[in-house]
C-alpha cells in the first residue's frame, strides 16, 4: 500500500509540474519599486527541458488579459505547438514602454529588458541564449519592442513590430492624443535617443532578425513602417517586411501577430 501511494504522488506531482498553465504572476521592479502584473504562458512543460521565450507588449490601452481573450486569441495553442513560454507584462495602459525622463514610476524599459528577463531566468524554464528569446508587439507595443529589443540587443535575438508607432515625428495629434508626451515630454524637446531611427545604426551590427508588418489601409501608422523600411533598406539592414489588406484594429493585428509568431517559431528551430 505504502509503495502505490509513492507511485500516485510522484504521478501526481509530474501531472503537475507538465501541464500547460497560464500564470497569473506579479513581478517585482526594483527601479520603479512596484509589482508588474505579468501573464506568463507555458506548454507542458517536461523534466530537464529548457524552452525558447518570447516577450509580448500589448498596444496602447491594452493588457495581458485582453492579448489572450481578444488580441491573440490563439496563443494558449501556439505555445503547447511551438513549445514556448509568452511573457506578457502589463504595459500600464501607456507607458510606451519607455524608460520615462518625466515619469520616475514609469521605467518599463529597464523593467522588460533586464528585470523580467532575469526574473524569467531565474523562476522558469527558458533558454538563456540570444537566440531563443525574442520580443514582438504591436502599435505602442511594436514601437516598444522595437526599441527594447534593439537596445538589449545581446538579449533579444528576434525582434517584431506589427502596425507599430515608429515614427513619432510624423504622429501629428497622435502624439498627445495617445499620452506620448507625459512619459517622454514635448515633442519638440524629445530626446533623439527615444526615436527609433536612432536605432537603425545599431541595428546594422546587433546581429538580430526584425519583422515587421502593418496594414495597408491603416491611416497612421502605414506612411511610418514604410519610412522605417526604405530607411532599413537603404542601410542593407536584412529584415522581413510586409503589408497587407487591413485597418489598425484587433481582426488585422490578431492575424498578424499570429503570423509572425510563426516566423519566431521557425527563427528558434533554424
Amino acid at each position: 500500500m505504502k509503495k502505490l501511494i509513492n507511485i500516485v504522488v510522484v504521478l501526481t506531482a509530474f501531472a503537475q509540474f507538465s501541464a500547460q498553465k497560464i500564470i497569473h504572476q506579479e513581478v517585482f521592479s526594483p527601479k520603479m519599486n512596484k509589482k508588474i502584473k505579468t501573464i506568463i504562458i507555458t506548454p507542458n512543460v517536461e523534466p530537464n527541458t529548457k524552452y525558447p521565450s518570447v516577450y509580448i507588449l500589448h498596444g496602447f490601452s491594452g493588457n495581458p488579459d485582453r492579448i489572450i481573450k481578444e488580441d491573440i486569441p490563439d496563443i494558449v495553442k501556439k505555445a503547447q505547438e511551438y513549445k514556448t513560454i509568452y511573457v506578457l507584462p502589463d504595459g500600464n495602459y501607456s507607458s510606451w514602454y519607455v524608460d520615462s525622463p518625466v515619469a520616475k514610476d514609469s521605467q518599463y524599459q529597464t523593467f522588460i529588458g533586464k528585470e523580467l528577463v532575469d526574473f524569467m531566468d531565474k523562476n522558469y524554464p527558458v533558454k538563456a541564449e540570444k537566440k531563443f528569446r525574442g520580443i514582438l508587439g504591436w502599435s505602442m507595443g511594436g514601437y516598444g519592442a522595437t526599441n527594447i529589443g534593439v537596445t538589449y540587443n545581446k538579449t533579444f535575438g528576434i525582434v517584431g513590430s506589427s502596425c507599430g508607432a515608429l515614427d513619432f515625428n510624423s504622429f501629428g495629434e497622435g502624439y498627445n492624443k495617445y499620452m506620448v508626451n507625459k512619459v517622454l515630454g514635448p515633442l519638440d524637446s524629445i530626446n533623439p535617443n527615444f526615436l527609433t531611427d536612432s536605432k537603425i545604426k545599431v541595428m546594422a551590427t546587433a546581429g538580430q532578425h526584425y519583422i515587421f508588418d502593418c496594414g495597408t489601409e491603416d491611416v497612421q501608422m502605414i506612411g511610418q513602417n514604410r519610412k522605417f523600411h526604405t530607411k532599413l533598406t537603404e542601410m542593407k539592414i536584412e529584415h522581413w517586411y510586409t503589408e497587407s489588406l487591413g485597418l489598425h484594429d484587433t481582426a488585422y493585428w490578431s492575424q498578424s501577430l499570429s503570423n509572425q509568431l510563426t516566423l519566431f517559431d521557425k527563427f528558434f528551430k533554424k
